[in-house]
């Protein structure tokens, strides 16, 4: 018999609306839920506020459904918006045929989605807090935690949910508080606003955040000169026309029949596998194998103007990679040995997200068209970026040193670091022996049911969803992983609260 269980949530961002919406999905007895959310971004997070329509998702709508099991759930949302607010017809990307949202509408989705799942909770006798306040602290009390608020407010609850985000970017070359230097491009509505359209702008970062920034500033009619800064000059690859393909050998079945027995995989056999399911679909690995040769071998115009060329392509193997990698990947990943893991974070982490998180082919047009123009360059090889006495910038890249009036952080947030708002909350619960940093950031976490771990053990009082398990977990950030791992997540609350949970009380002893 189940009983009723009290959930606190710490973090409003999508990550929590996945979770909402999978509780309330369930069958289960009514409890509550105390969420806990400080910023004025509650349910879109960071990068889905309102803004620009030019900002768009860079997945179709397919796979934005933050319901589990059900693929068509945000595209059901979007015909019925169309019928109340007419077509969006714009939205509909001329190249691939897909249609790409603006990052706000799918804001919009996230609030109406969190809205009905905390309504149909509310109905089912659920009882609903939400406390605007940062929680810094998670502690063991008797059987349960204990949060507590950066203003002092205490909650127990039988069980906490972390969903905190990754925070703001990086602030690498030192620049804060510099006149010209903008730390943060979302909503680029408000803080690209103030840039002046003649002035040599620089953007940190080459992935999709700086993507955003470019497709952003040339939309407002920006006239001055434009760089893409990295150290690697890598951009997102171009996202080909959808086509339908189920995987074979590739599964997290297969993977998952691997874990239950206490096997390992290599690097080696992983790839003799995706050989495999290639060869299974009348492709061949050496498709792959000329994409990321390209990286090094094309110029960033070149590869954008090839991409763009293959967007309607018959060949499905990068389509196959883009689909195993998020799907299976979290999967194989506990699989591998650790120092694989190292060296494909350390060596080729930045060839796989460009591969496996495309650009939608729009914004690869609007980069193509400023490169071959030359208002757009990207830079390679960033070593340096300093702010002058006489105002602007001086910027040291492996062919020379150039000067911009302004500087834009354009990086994407580090999955696997922890954020400065979330660093007290992480120091309060590896003190209190409930969890364990992670070498490669984040915090430790089981994988079938993303509990924080400490001692080799799962506490099932606790869990990590996000970015915090991203040192466990592989690829913990696209929105369908959030969606399994929310599934994941629910299914193991509800199964401690109907069976009494005494691996819980023995854990929580434990440690």
């Amino acid at each position: 018999m189940s009983r009723p269980i009290e959930i606190g949530v710490v973090g409003g961002g999508a990550s929590a609306v996945c979770l909402l919406d999978a509780l309330a999905q369930a069958d289960s007895v009514p409890g509550s839920v105390t969420i806990f959310e400080p910023s004025e971004e509650l349910w879109r997070g960071r990068p889905f506020q309102s803004d620009v329509d030019v900002i768009r998702v860079n997945a179709p709508p397919e796979e934005m459904s933050v319901r589990f099991g059900d693929t068509a759930h945000f595209e059901r949302w979007l015909v019925a918006r169309d019928l109340m607010t007419g077509s969006d017809a714009d939205e509909l990307d001329s190249l691939s045929g897909i249609r790409f949202v603006p990052r706000a509408r799918f804001g919009e989705y996230l609030e109406q989605s969190a809205h009905a799942a905390l309504l149909r909770l509310l109905e089912r006798g659920w009882r609903l807090d939400l406390i605007r306040e940062r929680v810094d602290s998670a502690v063991p009390a008797g059987n349960g935690v204990t949060l507590t608020t950066s203003a002092g407010t205490h909650v127990a609850v039988d069980s906490a949910v972390l969903c905190v985000g990754g925070g703001r970017p990086a602030d690498t070359y030192s620049l804060a508080g510099a006149p010209g230097y903008l730390p943060d491009p979302y909503p680029v509505s408000r803080n690209l606003a103030a840039i002046d359209s003649d002035s040599d702008v620089d953007v940190i970062g080459s992935g999709l955040t700086g993507v955003d920034v470019v497709v952003a500033l040339a939309a407002c009619g920006h006239r001055g000169r434009i760089r893409l800064l990295s150290r690697s000059g890598i951009l997102p690859c171009v996202r080909q026309r959808t086509a339908h393909y189920t995987l074979r050998q590739f599964t997290p079945e297969r993977f998952r029949a691997t874990a239950s027995r206490a096997e390992t995989i290599t690097l080696a056999e992983l790839i003799g596998i995706m050989r495999e399911e290639l060869i299974g679909a009348g492709e061949d690995l050496s498709s792959i194998l000329a994409e990321i040769t390209a990286l090094e071998r094309e110029s960033p115009g070149e590869r954008l103007r090839r991409n763009i060329a293959e967007i309607d392509s018959s060949s499905l193997a990068l389509r196959i990679l883009q689909r195993a990698v998020p799907d299976t990947g979290p999967d194989v990943w506990p699989l591998l040995p650790e120092w694989e893991k190292d060296d494909l974070l350390r060596l080729h982490y930045r060839t796989m997200m460009s591969l496996c998180c495309p650009m939608p082919p729009c914004s690869a047009t609007t980069l193509l068209a400023l490169i071959d123009s030359g208002q757009l360059e990207v830079v390679s090889g960033i070593s340096s970026i300093e702010a002058l006495a006489s105002g602007g910038f001086a910027v040291a890249a492996a062919d020379g040193r150039h000067r911009a009036d302004v500087v834009v952080n354009g990086v994407n947030v580090p999955t696997h670091k922890i954020s400065a708002e979330a660093e007290p909350l992480v120091t309060s619960l590896v003190a209190a022996g409930v969890a364990e940093r992670h070498p490669r950031g984040g915090t430790r976490v089981e994988r079938a049911t993303s509990q924080l771990m400490a001692g080799g053990l799962a506490n099932p009082r606790l869990y990590a969803l996000g970015d915090l398990a991203a040192g466990s977990l592989f690829f913990t950030f696209g929105i369908p992983s959030l969606v399994d791992r929310a599934y994941d997540i629910v299914s193991a609350l509800l199964n401690n609260a109907s069976t009494g949970s005494p691996r819980a009380d023995a854990a929580l002893q434990t440690v």
